[in-house]
């Protein structure tokens, strides 16, 4: 009697006790591994058909190199004449030449009054000695200005006024007002030339953008073109696939990786073509900034703009390629 309620408690005890977790069926498990060994083959079976045609592969990657590093060199230059164009702060300034009679404290004066209004950021007073020091030293005619009896020049205000009231395209109404100053004998104010170059950067940086469209398009389409002719190519190799039941993502992988394999080879030939030029240009763009007296500086790509060329060269070889071995499939099993 007891060796059977030790039986009955035995097994009720493993009918009670959890399952154990159920292992994942054996074809899932082959399949998951023929996926991954697919797109392993794929990988480098892509990189093998490059290398054995050095030739082809060479033009295309040279075009869709040139495609890519055009716009982005358009738009260093674009960058940098930005800089070359001046700082907006020296370019907001307003030159204020005040009367020959006026001395040193009646212009410190005039300045603390401009300091204290609400449209003006900073006022910088030049005085006669010091414009005259900077003439000397950029003018070239150090030696002639010396036989002047007496110095001619008259006090200057810099006048920067703020970005609130020298935002709007038509001359601030602080011009005009120091114009009509009694302490004021001229004032300049290059609004214009600002203007017309802000339109011009304008200009170029949509230049520059419809550019790179049309470029990034023209690769698209020559990696396209590769991959469609390479499935023409192989047209037998594909049809026995689909008679063997391959289905389309079997088929198109490889193709893909084609494609991938482009965008990553010539997003590195641009960015060898760039780096090139920068050294190209690195010596006449070095004299240009010294006789600016060092003011701006030109830079070149930086490591985020370099990782964004190379991962759109990716994703352009990626597409073409989709889009190419798309469209053949649907068509059927290729001619």
């Amino acid at each position: 009697m007891n060796r059977r309620v030790a039986t009955i408690r035995v097994k009720l005890e493993k009918s009670a006790a959890p399952a154990p977790a159920p292992r994942a069926p054996a074809h899932k498990r082959r399949r998951m591994g023929a996926w991954r060994e697919h797109h392993a083959r794929s990988f480098r079976a892509s990189l093998r058909r490059l290398a054995g045609r050095p030739g082809a592969t060479a033009l295309t990657l040279l075009v869709m190199s040139l495609a890519l590093c055009l716009p982005f060199l358009l738009w260093l230059l674009l960058d940098n004449a930005r800089a070359l164009g001046g700082h907006l702060d020296d370019a907001r300034g307003i030159g204020v030449f005040l009367k020959p009679e006026i001395d040193a404290a009646t212009a410190r004066s005039f300045a603390d009054k401009l300091r204290r209004r609400t449209d003006v950021a900073v006022v910088a007073i030049k005085t006669p000695e010091e414009g005259l020091a900077e003439f000397r030293s950029q003018s070239g005619f150090a030696d002639a200005l010396k036989v002047l009896q007496s110095n001619p020049l008259p006090t200057v205000l810099i006048v920067t006024p703020k970005i609130a009231a020298a935002s709007a395209r038509a001359t601030p109404a602080l011009v005009d007002e120091l114009a009509h100053d009694k302490h004021v004998d001229q004032v300049q104010y290059d609004a214009l030339w600002r203007q017309r170059l802000d339109a011009i950067l304008a200009f170029t940086a949509r230049v520059a953008g419809v550019l790179a469209m049309l470029l990034g398009l023209a690769a698209l389409l020559v990696v396209g073109n590769t991959v469609r002719n390479d499935i023409v190519g192989r047209a037998e190799e594909i049809s026995v696939m689909q008679l063997l039941g391959a289905d389309r993502a079997f088929v198109r992988r490889p193709f893909l990786y084609t494609g991938l394999w482009y965008g990553a080879l010539a997003g590195l030939v641009a960015l060898l073509l760039i780096a090139g030029v920068e050294i190209a240009l690195a010596a006449p763009l070095d004299q240009l900034t010294s006789s600016y007296g060092g003011r701006f500086t030109i830079h070149g790509l930086s490591w985020v703009q370099a990782i964004a060329l190379f991962g759109t060269s990716v994703m352009l070889g990626w597409l073409g390629a989709w889009i190419a071995t798309s469209r053949q499939l649907r068509l059927g099993r290729p001619q």
